[in-house]
């Protein structure tokens, strides 16, 4: 039960982080102010929440891991030769909503793939996929 719960736990802390990280990175090509404000509260909502997990972490011993490099950098690049070619509402909506779309598939296959991981934990995936789908929801009428 522990080792599904903290694999459980780091997925939705790696998730949070590259979710904050890829909104640090569009937020200097935010011109929209509406879109602006969706981002801002989704990125308040990744931070309390990783806050949340990394507090669950510790409590099974374990400290919060960042995201692989590999993934924080492939990230990065995809998203800076996107914004370079067109760095419009659209595209941002576009590029949140990929990265949205990750995290649920993601977060979702942890969370069957550790059926023993704890109730805690279980609540706080479904928390992060459900802050996801907002997201997404939101995003939509920027497209």
């Amino acid at each position: 039960m522990e080792e599904q719960t903290i694999k459980l736990l780091d997925e939705c802390s790696k998730g949070c982080k590259m979710g904050t990280d890829s909104i640090e990175q569009v937020k200097d090509f935010v011109t929209d102010e509406d879109l602006w404000n969706v981002i801002e509260k989704y990125d308040s909502k990744y931070k309390k929440l990783d806050d949340e997990i990394a507090q669950l972490l510790m409590e099974s011993g374990r400290p919060e891991q960042e995201p692989g490099k590999m993934a924080v950098m492939f990230s990065w690049i995809t998203t800076e030769m996107k914004l370079m070619i067109k760095d419009d509402s659209r595209q941002i909506a576009k590029l949140m909503m990929d990265g949205c779309n990750m995290g649920i598939q993601s977060i979702s296959e942890t969370i069957n793939d550790t059926p023993e991981a704890s109730r805690e934990s279980k609540t706080a995936a479904k928390r992060l996929v459900k802050e996801l789908e907002g997201f997404m929801k939101e995003l939509k009428e920027f497209l």
